[in-house]
C-alpha cells in the first residue's frame, strides 16, 4: 500500500459511556473494562464525553477517578465538560484530585456557550434567574485562574488548619495541569481564543460552515487560525469517527455499514442556523479506511489522532473496532507502540 507519509506519535479514543437506564453499573463498569483494554492495546490516551439527561456520564470527574485506579499508563481525557453548568472553583477541586490520583495523567477537555438542555437544567442548577447567566468563554477562564494554584488573598493571609496557619490555595495543587487545558473548538472565533488563551485544541467530525459549505476546508481555516496565534508547544487533537470491521463477521459488518448510511444525509449540506457541517463516518475494511485518512487534508497537519467511537454499538464491538484500528490501520498512519507494549504483545 503506497501512501504519502503521515507521522501520527500519539493516538486516542473517545467513548460515550453507555449504559442501560435500567442498569447504569453494567455500562460503567464495561466502559471502565474498555479504557482498560485500550491501555492493553497500547493507545495514549481515552476520553470519555459528558452527557446530561441522557445514559451516560453525567460526571466525567467522578468517572475518571475510578479510571485512576483500573489504569496505569493510559492518559485519561475528558471531551468535553460544558463549563456552563458548572462551579469555576469546584471544578477545579474535583479535576485537580483527579489528576493527583491519576498521577498527572488528566486532560480537561471543556467548552464554552450556553449548555444543552439549559431550559430544563439550568433552573436546578442555579438559584433565581438563570437566563442571564454567565455561559461566556470568562468561566473557561476562571476555571483555568484556579488551577494555576496562585494563592488567595496577600502576603499577610492566613488560615487556621489543624495543621498550623497556612496560607490558602486550590487544593490539592496539581502541578502541570494547567497545561493540560483542551478548549473544544468549532468555529473561528473559538480557534482564536482558544490560542490567545492558551489552550490545547480539540477539533473533531463537527464544525461551523463560515464562509463554506466544505467540511475540511472549514476546519483547516480554524486549524490554521488557531496556529497562527498558539504557542508552538500547544497541541491539536484531531477526532474522527472511525469504524473497522476487518475482523467483524458479516452480520456486523452490514450493521456498520448501516449505521453509516443513515447518517451519511447530514453530511451533504449544512444544518441548522449555524451552519453545522459533519464529517462522513469511516467505516469499511482497513484499506478502506486508510485511503480514506490519507486524503483528509487536516491529517497531515497534526501528531494527534483521536478514534471516536459511535454511540449506538455494543462493548464487544467497540472492543473490535479499538483492535483493528490499532493493529492494522494506526501503523500504517506512523504511529508505534511504546516498547513495553510491543513486547507485551
Amino acid at each position: 500500500m503506497n501512501h504519502r507519509k503521515l507521522s501520527i506519535s500519539l493516538i486516542g479514543f473517545l467513548t460515550p459511556g453507555n449504559y442501560p437506564d435500567d442498569d447504569p453499573l453494567s455500562g460503567l463498569e464495561q466502559t471502565l473494562q474498555q479504557l482498560q483494554y485500550g491501555e492493553n492495546l497500547g493507545f495514549d490516551s481515552a476520553w470519555v464525553r459528558q452527557r446530561h439527561l441522557e445514559p451516560g456520564i453525567s460526571s466525567a470527574s467522578a468517572f475518571l477517578a475510578a479510571a485512576t485506579q483500573r489504569t496505569k499508563r493510559i492518559q485519561l481525557g475528558t471531551a468535553v465538560i460544558p463549563i456552563g453548568y458548572e462551579s469555576p472553583y469546584r471544578l477545579a477541586e474535583d479535576l485537580a484530585t483527579v489528576d493527583v490520583l491519576s498521577r498527572g495523567r488528566l486532560n480537561i477537555g471543556v467548552s464554552a456557550g450556553r449548555p444543552l438542555h439549559a431550559d430544563l437544567i439550568a433552573p436546578l442548577v442555579f438559584d433565581g434567574d438563570w437566563t442571564g447567566y454567565d455561559f461566556s468563554h470568562d468561566r473557561v477562564l476562571r476555571f483555568a485562574g484556579n488551577l494555576r494554584g496562585a494563592y488567595l488573598g496577600d502576603d499577610e493571609t492566613f488560615i487556621k488548619t489543624p495543621f498550623g496557619p497556612q496560607r490558602p490555595r486550590l487544593q490539592p495543587y496539581a502541578k502541570g495541569l494547567i497545561d493540560r487545558i483542551w478548549y473544544g473548538g468549532g468555529s473561528l472565533r473559538s480557534a482564536d481564543w482558544a490560542g490567545r488563551n492558551g489552550f490545547n485544541l480539540l477539533i473533531g467530525n463537527v464544525t461551523t460552515g463560515e464562509g463554506t459549505d466544505d467540511f475540511h476546508v472549514a476546519q483547516s481555516r480554524q486549524l490554521e487560525t488557531y496556529r497562527c496565534v498558539a504557542e508552538t508547544r500547544r497541541r491539536v487533537a484531531l477526532g474522527r469517527v472511525i469504524v473497522p470491521f476487518d475482523s467483524a463477521d458479516a452480520a456486523t459488518r452490514r450493521r456498520y455499514r448501516d449505521y453509516t448510511a443513515g447518517r451519511h444525509e447530514r453530511t451533504l449540506s449544512p444544518q441548522g442556523e449555524r451552519r453545522t457541517l459533519f464529517a462522513g463516518d469511516i467505516v469499511g475494511t482497513s484499506d478502506e479506511i486508510l485511503e480514506r485518512l490519507f486524503a483528509d487534508p487536516l491529517l497531515s497537519e497534526v501528531s494527534e489522532l483521536r478514534l471516536e467511537l459511535p454511540y449506538e454499538f455494543e462493548h464487544e464491538e467497540y472492543r473490535q473496532i479499538l483492535h483493528d484500528f490499532v493493529t492494522l490501520i494506526a501503523p500504517e498512519l506512523g504511529w508505534s507502540a511504546l516498547p513495553e507494549i510491543r513486547a507485551a504483545s
